[in-house]
This record gives C-alpha cells, sequence and structure tokens, in this order.
C-alpha cells in the first residue's frame, strides 16, 4: 500500500474576528494529483499559505515523507521540496522571461551570476512547458496566459516533490491548458505530489485523483473521485444553502435604447464597432480570445483612447445624446476584467473601496464624506451581496476572489447607474458566488439597467443574455437572438457558418 506523501493534520488558524481554518486535515499521495475545493471563503488559500510558508498556523502538524517538518518562509518550503504557483501572478515585467524565473535564486560563477546557465535552465524549462517564447523574452511583451505559463516554470525550475496550483488556468486559452494538463500527467509519472485548486469541476475530474472539499474553514468531505459525482462535491461546498437558478426573461422589444455606440473605432484594436443596449437588456458580448471584447468596453467607458466614433446615453427626459470619455462615469459603471490591479485599492478598507464611485453622493456641503453613512452604506451591501469579512475595516486585499468581486459589485449597487458593463464578472469564483452575481446581473435588468455582459463561459452568457454581439478581430461580425444555440456561437465566432442538422 502506498503510503502518503504530504499530510497536514489539524490545522487551525485565526484571525481577528474570524477563525479562518478549523481543525482541517487532509492526505496527499505521490505521482497524483488531489483537488482541494470548495467556495471562496472556504480557506482553500490559507492552507496553502500554510504548506507554503507564507503564514503560520495556530496549531496543527504537517508531515512529509511521513517525517514531521516545520515551514516558517517560503524559503523553508522551498528546502522541504514545495513549489507553489499562485493564482495572482508576481512577474517584473521589465525584466527577461529568464531573470523572472531565477529571480530569488540565480545560478553563480566566480561570484557574478552565471547567465548561460541560467539561459540554458530556462530554455530546458520552457521547453518542457512547451512554450513559444525564449528566455530573453521581456515579460511585458507576453500575454497574460503566457505569463501564467512563466509562473508555473519557475516553480518547476526547483525539481519540487510537491506543487501547488492555485487556480492555473484561470488565463490559459484551451491550447495552454492542454499543455498544463500534459506538464501536470508528466509530474505525476516522476512521483511529484500535485494539489490542484479550482473552482472548474470538469477540470478535477480530468486531471485528479481525490479531492478533498473545505467549507467554512473545516474539513467536510474527501475521497477518491471515482467514488464522487459534480454534484456531490457541490453539495459538500455550499452545503445546504439552496441556489436558486434563474433564467433570463425575456425583454420587451419596443424598450428604449440606452446606449448607442457608434463607428467605433481603434487602429490595431477596433475596427467599426456600432451596437445599441436597451433598458432592461442584458447584451452579452462574445468572441474568442483576442477578439476585441475588453478593448470595446474600455473604448466606451473611456479608460482607452479612440480614433473614431460616437458613444451615446440616454439621459434622463432628454433622450439620446452624445458624450465624452470624460462624462461616460457618470451614466456607465464598469466591473473590470482585472479586479486586483484595476477594480480594487488592496490596502484600502472593504468600507472605503465599497464607497469609491460614491463619494459625490456621500460628501456634505463642505464636501468631506460622511462617516457614519458610508458606513451604513458599506454594511447594508455586505449584508446584501453575502460577503464574509471580519469587519469594514478590513483591508480588501486579504479577502478571498470571490468576497473582493463582491466589494466591486456593490461599489457600483450604491451608486446605481443606469448602464453597467461587466467583464469576466465571475472569474475565479466558486459556483454558489457565481450563482449570486448571476442573478444580481438578471436583477439589475428587472429593475430597468442596460447591462453589457462579457465572459468566457459560454454556458454562462446563455442563461444571462438576451441578444448576442460576436467578435473576431476587433470588430462585431454577427448579432444573434438569445436563443441561439451553443454551435451558432461557437461558430459565429470562429468565422463560419453553422446549420443545425436537419
Amino acid at each position: 500500500m502506498v503510503n502518503p506523501y504530504l499530510t497536514m493534520q489539524g490545522i487551525t488558524k485565526r484571525f481577528p474576528g474570524v477563525t479562518a481554518l478549523q481543525d482541517v486535515s487532509f492526505q496527499a499521495y505521490p505521482g497524483e494529483a488531489m483537488a482541494l475545493i470548495g467556495a471562496n471563503g472556504a480557506g482553500k488559500s490559507t492552507l496553502m499559505n500554510v504548506l507554503g510558508g507564507v503564514i503560520r498556523a495556530d496549531s496543527g502538524e504537517i508531515q512529509i515523507d511521513g517525517a514531521r517538518v516545520e515551514i516558517d518562509s517560503p524559503l523553508s518550503a522551498t528546502a522541504n521540496g514545495i513549489a507553489f504557483v499562485h493564482q495572482e501572478m508576481a512577474m517584473l515585467p521589465t525584466m527577461t522571461v529568464a531573470e523572472n524565473l531565477h529571480i530569488s535564486q540565480f545560478p553563480t560563477r566566480g561570484g557574478l551570476i552565471n547567465t548561460s546557465e541560467t539561459d540554458r535552465r530556462s530554455a530546458e524549462v520552457l521547453r518542457r512547458m512547451g512554450c513559444q517564447f525564449t528566455p530573453d523574452t521581456r515579460v511585458q511583451f507576453l500575454s497574460t496566459g503566457d505569463r501564467q505559463m512563466v509562473e508555473i516554470a519557475r516553480a518547476l525550475l526547483t525539481h519540487p516533490r510537491i506543487v501547488i496550483f492555485d487556480e492555473p488556468t484561470s488565463s490559459l486559452t484551451s491550447r495552454e491548458k492542454a499543455r498544463l494538463f500534459e506538464v501536470i500527467r508528466s509530474l505525476k509519472t516522476e512521483g511529484v505530489t500535485i494539489i490542484y485548486i479550482t473552482h472548474f469541476l470538469d477540470e478535477v475530474f480530468q486531471i485528479c485523483e481525490r479531492a478533498t472539499v473545505l467549507r467554512g474553514g473545516e474539513t467536510v468531505g474527501s475521497g477518491m473521485l471515482k467514488d464522487l459525482t459534480p454534484n456531490a462535491i457541490v453539495q459538500m461546498m455550499i452545503g445546504d444553502i439552496g441556489i436558486e437558478v434563474h433564467r433570463k426573461r425575456e425583454t420587451a422589444a419596443t424598450a428604449e435604447p440606452i446606449l448607442g455606440v457608434s463607428s467605433l473605432s481603434r487602429k490595431g484594436a477596433l475596427r467599426d464597432v456600432s451596437f445599441t443596449l436597451h433598458k432592461g437588456e442584458v447584451l452579452g458580448l462574445w468572441g474568442l480570445l483576442g477578439s476585441g471584447r475588453t478593448e470595446v468596453a474600455r473604448a466606451v467607458i473611456g479608460l482607452d483612447p479612440i480614433d473614431s466614433g460616437q458613444v451615446e446615453v440616454r439621459t434622463d427626459g432628454a433622450g439620446m445624446r452624445p458624450i465624452k470619455p470624460g462624462q461616460a462615469q457618470r451614466w456607465i459603471g464598469m466591473i473590470t476584467e482585472d479586479r486586483r490591479s484595476e477594480g480594487l485599492l488592496l490596502s484600502m478598507s472593504v468600507k472605503n473601496n465599497m464607497s469609491l464611485a460614491n463619494l459625490r453622493g456621500l460628501a456634505n456641503r463642505w464636501l468631506l464624506v460622511r462617516g457614519d453613512e458610508e458606513t451604513r452604506q458599506a454594511q447594508e451591501f455586505v449584508d446584501r451581496l453575502n460577503i464574509i469579512i471580519s469587519s469594514l475595516r478590513q483591508p480588501v486585499g486579504t479577502l478571498s476572489g470571490g468576497n473582493q468581486q463582491k466589494v466591486v459589485v456593490g461599489r457600483w449597487l450604491q451608486v446605481s447607474p443606469p448602464i453597467i458593463i461587466m467583464d469576466e464578472p465571475t472569474r475565479g469564483l466558486d459556483v454558489g458566488a457565481k450563482a449570486e452575481i448571476r442573478n444580481i446581473i438578471l436583477e439589475l435588468a428587472e429593475a430597468g439597467k442596460g447591462v453589457l455582459v462579457i465572459s468566457s463561459e459560454l454556458e454562462e452568457m446563455m442563461a444571462l443574455c438576451h441578444r448576442y454581439l460576436v467578435m473576431n478581430r476587433g470588430q462585431i461580425v454577427r448579432e444573434l437572438p438569445g436563443t441561439a444555440s451553443r454551435n451558432e456561437l461557437m461558430a459565429a465566432a470562429a468565422g463560419v457558418d453553422f446549420m443545425e442538422d436537419r
């Protein structure tokens, strides 16, 4: 019988006002991938930060290959053969791939950096990952997916015996994901122990042999995946909380236009983009990676410049009128694709982050923020969105990804603009948090808002949208009704015609 290579036993960790982990235990085996599954805030990242030496547990023990170990720093974790591929990438963009790979420990010769050895090691690990870029490429010129591959390659440089993957495919294309899975299978054949954190259950059943499920900081289930079903895992994740599955309601064909975009163009990014968004409508902007979806959203809100085109909004009682880029945020709210770098001020509190878009509404006649009203409104949306925090003063950077996303949503719900653009609103969220965000989108539409949604999850789009605009290479190539099939949408995005079998 094979013995577990990694055992975490009775791990408990408390932060002020909250118990993040309570007596958590699991075992992981050599040559296997164990999925660590749980809703946002369940304690997955905290548990892995304990294993990775980022934080210390209050109690419990860690055993590696049968021996108890003390891990009190990331360097200590590395010394014990542990590598951590973090969800949030830490890259130095102006430095080369080779320099980023070796930033914590360069090979040396005679007290100087051995550049030839650095390049050799870098080329070897990039070749193993199937990467097409070279060690001397500057990271700033890489796509998000390629940067994720660099993060993974950096972990493999130390030849670890335990590798933690935290949401590794969140920024990868299907081709890059297939390459990653090949690497993981190769690692398993070498006897490496894999811990795989993801919200995508199809990935779990595709690449993992075991699963451990956390809920509320406790272990609520574990076992071989051949003995589990996706529904059973979801039930363990969310407990007895009923997730209401909404379907879109049809919007009235005569609904008033609320946003008009005409001939929006920018060299190298957008070509003659035109569309109309109506009151009470969820309009889906669909396309493959790099099709220009995010570029449209950023141009409409005024974050990126345009060469030509016009944006119009319906103002109260005044009909449609053109607006300048600097005016857009008076009528349009935007939830950006990258919440950590573009949506939040991580060192600031939950309360301050949530009120950022509403400072004018919270100001008194001396233009000072009314602190009591700021607190009241922040607490209202924390309760409404079920955001798990220890207090409104908690730094937003310490929250789980799902709770961070809810803070961004709550910010715009405070202001309640007539138009809301949501770019990948449920990326990285668990099944429960996704359902909550989707319900909010439909509620906004029912309240008469116009909602423009961008998502890489086709099933999500099909559950929400009344119409689809399909993009390819910076232009809208098709408009499809909400009744369009998955195959029609995929074919349109790929630039081919699709006909249902008769």
